[in-house]
């Protein structure tokens, strides 16, 4: 109720009749704010969440006038005024329309932050450790200086953190104050570091299967060791290169596997600590299950695990196995789940494993019309998980059957009748479906065609075609990181007229070669995630090899029709954590080419041409000869040998 009025109405004798006055407080029927843009006004009704036709009260408008003003706290503004005012609403009977006005005024900002009582480190130092509470001043223009409540007590939480892991364990922040200083604000923080404590006797405590002296090796705290809980607890339970107590026993199946630690003596600055140790019994693989799939079939993720039913369960089996689940490329990397799901019972786990398809076909389609070329287009199509399997009905072409990991590639690219090239390839990565054995077949054609005549006999043109087999396996020596893969590929060249190659090779620019090379790679993968690899590395040693014609009995030295070379790449690729999210990414790259007989010269394909961006030959078509380009920083595109300082191997 609203206003209440009381009023005698009439008197009889000893008796009094009274008037109760009564006038019902309004209901609302619609708000509306000004003074503020249309975004902030959006997000402050969710905030405030005022239903239509509830009664205005006293506490509702006090409520609301809180709430705006708490919003507008956290976004730095902390002379806002929200002013209420009630209009009556003429369309409907005792409701009103609240307009709430609001004058956000001037932004306050931090721009002093101190301390007090911090002796072992400096002002600047704990100040780096706050993350969102910072000044604003100069020089440091990219800093918000807000001050936000929550956001402040996560830093504060923070900085007692770094103290804890520098071996502060009783550091403590007393008191904070912030102060209004003109236009700005001052933070000043006192905290009580205490004495720093160090390690002394670390003993263990229920251990059976591992001796004190292997777990105090995993361990790797030595005696006199600053004491840090952080460190401690990575040491014990998860140590991103899985030196760690708890991978020992859990790679070994100990899933129900506990350890506390427990401070037994503190004496002056040093702590004793005593492990306690519950090993339990070892559990095995019961169940695998997956979920989220939508696209891929299970056996294509199944047989990428190393989690088996009836295998003793193992932490760094089942982190390896979300890795090969990310390296598929048909999944999200960052949203795979991992969920054990232990059954003390019967001392078995169920793995439930989680993941989210993504995008993995890719369509290229260009087109344009230019010069006398004429017509130019590209029409490029890769489906990453096709099923060749499932091709055989009609209502699986959704739009292409996939679903079983296959790589199927067919890209047609032409420049009118100058230039034409046609691909195609089919990767099976499990022949047979029960090991990790990859067959790989493509086939190519190109043709290019110098200046303007396109005649047969009389123009000037460059012929291929390439066919390929691949057979790869992984190996499990030295680990199962490694593969190893065997190519054989048969390319014909044809030339006429086509002098871009170099007279040293064919005089006359007509002539035919071909190439037939048997390639060995051996290479190895333990990169942690395709997308952001934070650790790991990436090496590979490929040979290409030609059979050595040139030592034959009776084979002449010279260039003929079949070319000779032996060509060498090595590439290597490592990633090393800096500090949080910053990765260092270390590369080198080799490549060697040559001949079996020194009185041979190294023919024209194959070769490495250096410099510029790396990308291609100026205008000519030496890409198609199988040139592999390095791009040099500082150096000009590979063109004109006169003009451009491009060094052919």
């Amino acid at each position: 109720m609203g206003d209440v009025s009381v009023s005698i109405a009439r008197t009889e004798g000893s008796r009094i009749f009274l008037d109760f006055n009564l006038k019902e407080r309004p209901r609302l029927s619609k708000f509306e704010f000004s003074g503020i843009g249309k975004s902030q006004a959006d997000e402050l009704k969710n905030k405030i969440k005022l239903i239509r036709g509830k009664v205005v009260t006293d506490a509702l408008l006090s409520n609301t006038r809180t709430q705006v003003r708490k919003f507008y706290t956290n976004k730095g503004f902390l002379d806002s005024k929200v002013t209420i005012t009630q209009v009556p609403d003429s369309s409907l009977s005792n409701s009103v329309v609240l307009n709430i006005k609001v004058d956000k005024g001037s932004k306050v900002k931090i721009n002093d932050i101190q301390f007090e009582g911090n002796t072992a480190y400096s002002d600047g130092k704990l100040k780096g450790k706050f993350k969102k509470t910072k000044e604003k001043k100069f020089p440091k223009l990219f800093n918000s200086g807000k001050f936000q409540s929550k956001e402040f007590e996560e830093d504060k939480a923070k900085l007692l953190e770094f103290y804890n892991s520098e071996g502060y364990r009783d550091a403590v922040v007393v008191s904070d104050t912030l102060e209004r200083v003109g236009d700005a604000l001052r933070l000043t923080v006192k905290v009580d570091e205490g004495p720093k404590y160090y390690f002394r006797n670390i003993t263990w405590k229920g251990n059976y299967l591992y001796d004190d002296k292997t777990l105090a090796s995993v361990l790797g705290i030595k005696e006199g060791s600053v004491y840090s809980k952080e460190t401690l607890d990575k040491r014990l339970n998860y140590n991103p290169t899985g030196q760690d107590v708890t991978s020992l026993y859990m790679n070994d199946g100990y899933l129900f596997f506990q350890i506390e630690p427990v401070e037994t003596k503190v004496e002056g600055d040093s702590i004793d600590i005593e492990m306690r140790l519950t090993e339990g019994v070892q559990a095995r693989i019961k169940d695998v299950n997956i979920a989220g799939n939508t696209k891929t079939s299970d056996h294509v993720v199944r047989r990428s695990l190393y989690t088996l039913p009836g295998d003793k369960f193992s932490r760094e089996q089942l982190i390896r196995s979300q890795r090969e689940i990310a390296t598929l490329g048909y999944f999200d990397p960052e949203k795979i789940g991992l969920n054990p799901v232990p059954n003390q019972a019967d001392g078995t786990v169920d793995i439930n494993y989680t993941v989210e398809e993504k995008p993995s076909d890719q369509i290229t389609l260009s087109g344009g019309w230019g010069g006398y070329a004429g017509f130019i287009g590209t029409v490029g199509l890769v489906f990453n998980n096709f099923s060749l399997r499932k091709a055989g009905t009609l209502r699986n072409w959704t739009p292409v059957p996939a679903g079983d990991g296959q790589r199927l590639s067919l890209n047609v690219q032409a420049n009118g009748l100058q230039y034409q090239a046609y691909s195609f390839s089919f990767t099976e990565p499990w022949l047979g479906g029960r090991k990790p054995n990859s067959l790989s077949v493509s086939l190519t054609k190109t043709i290019y065609r110098l200046g303007t005549n396109f005649d047969a006999e009389t123009g000037s043109f460059l012929k291929t075609n390439g066919a390929s087999v691949s057979l790869g396996r992984r190996l499990r020596w030295p680990d199962d990181y490694f593969t190893l893969s065997n190519a054989l590929s048969i390319t014909q060249y044809k030339l006429n007229n086509y002098t871009a190659l170099g007279s040293e090779f064919f005089p006359n620019g007509t002539g035919n070669a071909n190439n037939i090379t048997f390639n060995t790679t051996l290479s190895r993968n333990s990169i942690d995630n395709p997308t952001f690899t934070r650790r790991g590395s990436s090496l590979a040693l490929s040979v290409n090899l030609t059979p050595p014609y040139s030592l034959f009995p009776g084979s002449s030295p010279s260039v003929g029709e079949w070319v000779e070379f032996h060509k060498w790449m090595f590439d290597a690729s490592w990633f090393s954590p800096v500090v949080g999210k910053l990765v260092l990414n270390t590369r080198a790259h080799f490549g060697f080419i040559g001949t079996y007989n020194s009185s041979r010269p190294i023919g024209p394909f194959e070769r490495f041409k250096l410099g510029g961006s790396g990308l291609g030959y100026g205008g000519s078509a030496n890409f198609i000869a199988g040139t592999e380009y390095i791009g040099l920083r500082g150096y000009a595109d590979p063109g004109d040998a006169s003009t451009s300082p491009y060094l052919p191997l």
